[in-house]
């Protein structure tokens, strides 16, 4: 028998083989693709994510899911977001059904804000709070507009019993609400700050960038600092910044690039989102997404040859909203409060930037909170934290561990 291969049949192997391959990449080239816009693009419209099954005396029966079985305190839209439920601790569940779908939770009824709690489909609320500053709070507000370098934001304006100049801007996160910063008010107002929430572009209700797509804080740091010239503008005389999410991402993009940073005293950050690549990184892991889409997802966004293919008018460089890389470019002392159960943001680059900066950077650590519900679950501790930061005691030049208690 002859020992020399056929060429007919290594021609085939090797074809087979480069079609495969292109075939692979053309396929990774398309998922990472769709991963790069879904990152960029507004939410607006978000489906419903809770079963209402029962509704009690004072209570009220979810199927049981991950964020409905979750400790504390939160929200319920219903009818589309005609209508809305906020919702206290477990009262009890039933998890011994073979079948998931059938497991079901209790939780208490704080109260129906508006519309009908009834069984049917309604959309969980981790802000816990709906409406305006007067509506969920009972707080007088101003609707006032901030100009930015595309257009007039929508913002509240909240002021607090006694103004004495102190002024907080709350910048919320991705697809989010302005309702998401409202937990944050009452302390901020005891502690006398006059509390400003704006929109930023491509918010619902907001001008639209020339693209329609976030820049992950590479373009709304410009209407962060519209919103530090308003209050400037308008009597205040100490300037703190709060983010949470991707809003914190702004929040530091806003110190970094804005030349108004030097009116700002010192951040709170709420489940910060400080390095955009590890959050990309983790988010595709968790999607099971192929190995090649997640570098190749950040590839098709810092590029201009493909800028166009993910639809943005400029590339987004990731590595520039790396602050643990970054961290001695810091200026600011900062707060970061983050949970180690966070399911969207990881919380190890609060640590490491934490530990990076221990002279600027103080670390709050929750156990079982999902994303940026810390307040939720302990909303005196959240509060007691930033009251404590905010006027200047316990300061991370103390010589107390980065990384406080948890609980």
């Amino acid at each position: 028998m002859s020992g020399k291969a056929n060429p007919k049949a290594v021609m085939a192997t090797a074809i087979t083989g480069v079609s495969v391959g292109v075939v692979s990449a053309v396929t990774s080239l398309s998922i990472a693709t769709y991963f790069a816009r879904r990152i960029i693009t507004p939410e607006h419209e978000k489906k419903d994510n809770v079963t209402v099954l029962e509704v009690g005396d004072g209570t009220v029966t979810l199927r049981a899911e991950p964020h409905t079985l979750a400790a504390g305190n939160y929200g319920l839209w219903l009818d589309g977001g005609a209508g809305h439920a906020r919702l206290g601790q477990v009262v009890s569940s039933d998890l011994s059904a073979r079948r998931a779908s059938e497991h079901t939770v209790t939780r208490e009824v704080l109260g129906v804000d508006m519309g009908e709690l009834a069984p049917g489909s309604a959309r969980w609320n981790a802000y816990f709070y709906c409406g305006t500053p007067q509506s969920a709070l009972g707080l007088d507000y101003e609707d006032v507009a901030v100009r930015s370098d595309i257009g007039l934001m929508p913002a509240w304006r909240v002021r607090p019993e006694h103004d004495e100049g102190r002024w907080a801007i709350l910048i919320h996160g991705r697809s989010a609400r302005r309702e998401e910063t409202l937990r944050a008010v009452p302390v901020l107002r005891r502690l006398g700050y006059t509390a400003l929430i704006p929109m930023y572009r491509n918010d619902d209700g907001a001008p639209a960038s020339i693209d329609g797509r976030y820049n992950l804080g590479l373009s709304e740091w410009r209407d962060v600092e519209a919103a530090i010239r308003y209050a400037a503008l308008h009597g205040a005389r100490e300037i703190v910044l709060l983010g949470w999410s991707m809003g914190a991402g702004i929040v530091l993009q806003t110190l970094d690039c804005s030349p108004m940073a030097g009116w700002v005293d010192r951040v709170v950050l709420d489940g910060p989102v400080i390095d955009w690549g590890d959050v990309i990184s983790y988010q595709a892991e968790v999607n099971k997404l192929p190995p090649l889409v997640d570098g190749l997802a950040k590839t098709l966004l810092a590029r201009k040859v493909t800028r166009r293919l993910v639809g943005i008018a400029e590339p987004i460089d990731i590595a520039v909203t790396n602050w643990v890389s970054r961290a001695q470019e810091l200026r600011h002392e900062m707060l970061l409060i983050h949970s180690r159960a966070d399911d969207v943001v990881p919380y190890g680059p609060s640590q490491s930037l934490a530990q990076a900066r221990p002279d600027l950077v103080r670390l709050a650590l929750w156990e079982e909170a999902l994303h940026c519900r810390e307040w939720n679950t302990d909303p005196e501790r959240w509060e007691g934290l930033v009251e404590e930061f905010l006027e200047g005691r316990g300061s991370v030049s103390d010589p107390e561990p980065v990384e406080m208690v948890t609980s």
